[in-house]
């Protein structure tokens, strides 16, 4: 049991406090309700350029890394498609440190030509090594506009299109900073070796005085069923083609969320799992092959992703999973199976929980989702799979008109 006290600030900032004496340091993270899917679809990527700007310093800091090296920390940052979170990790007697740089630079970044010019270079740069001149590097690129058609998760976090950060001017990454940094939008957990009255003092002293702003109320495009198969090819200077499935999942929250993340355990999460066993090591079809899911907190994807052995044929390593996703829908996961998976979980969960920064992170994130106290009951959502479940979950999804595909070639393959 994870034990934790909340408080929330006149301003609307939800603070959260997790007492651990097992350790000397502190972790403050503060997640911002902010991601890719809060963007306009023709300025996209702005949500990933304010994780790079939020370093950039302000009139009072104007290197912000410096007073954290200072104080013996270290710190970092990261942006998906529904939040944007920001860590510091310090000695616990530098907390009050930590709080005065995230309450600066929630009110006094600095926006100016200069640094917007500079972030710009570096992030324009990244979607170039990471997604365009990468090997396989595009698959984001293209799955998601494939299996999106609505819901603004039709492009990743990086962005539709590198020319909409080359674009972006300081007008409207102003209205983007004003809309979404503010207090009432944001969540600050605090985990560590510090009493949590000693948290809310230190939480109201820095950030009580800034202006609420507004939480975000979303009224986002609903992405319809998809009824139809959806496939594409292309054709890339690749050392061996990839197989690419994307299947439409329920919310986060849902049910089905933990019964899939059991069921893509149990085909790919070891070395035992039916894909290693089946795909890669009985048919020889792929050289490594997984099944994840893609986790939004709206409706996502569960996602296969295999690298095909040379001269094996794609449709013929298509099949093969079918076989096998079909083979959950009408047999049955042995109680070795579902129990392997459980047990993986919960180590997993143990394992993570001893470092206070995944402990103040997911109990930021719990909170986004309705309760921070899901750190502690969430382990009952997943030990209560019934392998009746993952039968019928399978049967729901995995179904051939609810998957698009990429077949992803090496260009000598081309006709």
């Amino acid at each position: 049991m994870i034990e934790f006290k909340r408080h929330t600030l006149s301003n609307g900032l939800r603070v959260i406090a997790h007492y651990d004496a097992s350790t000397p340091m502190v972790t403050t993270d503060i997640l911002y309700d902010v991601g890719s899917r809060d963007e306009d679809p023709e300025a996209t990527g702005f949500a990933h350029l304010f994780e790079h700007l939020m370093f950039g310093g302000t009139a009072d800091v104007p290197a912000f890394d410096t007073p954290v090296m200072i104080s013996g920390g270290e710190n970092n940052a990261f942006t998906n498609n529904d939040i944007t979170n920001y860590f510091i990790n310090l000695p616990a007697n530098n907390l009050e440190t930590a709080l005065w740089l995230e309450a600066d630079r929630m009110v006094e970044l600095d926006l100016s030509e200069s640094k917007l010019r500079i972030q710009k270079s570096v992030v324009t740069e990244e979607y170039r090594q990471r997604y365009l001149n990468q090997p396989y590097g595009d698959l984001l690129l293209l799955l998601r506009p494939l299996a999106y058609k609505k819901h603004p998760y039709m492009w990743p976090a990086i962005g539709k299109d590198i020319s909409h950060i080359e674009t972006a001017d300081s007008k409207r990454v102003k209205e983007f900073y004003r809309k979404h940094y503010n207090p009432a939008n944001a969540i600050l957990c605090v985990a560590g070796n510090v009493q949590p009255d000693h948290v809310f003092s230190m939480a109201d002293k820095w950030f009580g005085e800034i202006a609420p702003g507004n939480r975000i109320v979303r009224e986002l495009p609903q992405e319809p069923s998809q009824t139809e198969r959806r496939e594409i090819t292309v054709h890339r200077k690749v050392p061996a083609a990839h197989l690419i499935m994307a299947f439409h999942t329920e919310r986060r929250e849902s049910r089905e969320f933990y019964v899939l993340d059991l069921l893509t355990d149990i085909l790919s999460g070891c070395d035992s799992g039916r894909f290693q066993e089946v795909l890669v090591r009985k048919k020889e079809l792929f050289s490594e092959a997984d099944i994840y899911l893609s986790g939004e907190i709206d409706p996502g994807l569960v996602i296969f992703s295999g690298r095909l052995r040379d001269g094996a044929e794609i449709k013929k390593a298509e099949e093969a999973v079918w076989e096998e996703l079909n083979r959950l829908s009408t047999g049955q996961v042995t109680s070795a199976e579902l129990n392997k998976a459980r047990n993986r979980y919960e180590a997993s969960r143990l394992m993570s929980y001893i470092s206070a920064g995944n402990k103040a992170f997911n109990l930021a994130f719990q909170e986004l989702l309705g309760d921070a106290d899901g750190i502690n009951t969430e382990i009952e959502r997943y030990m209560s799979v019934t392998p009746a479940e993952i039968r019928e979950c399978s049967a729901r999804t995995f179904k051939a008109g609810n998957c698009s595909v990429i077949n992803y070639l090496p260009e000598s393959n081309e006709e």
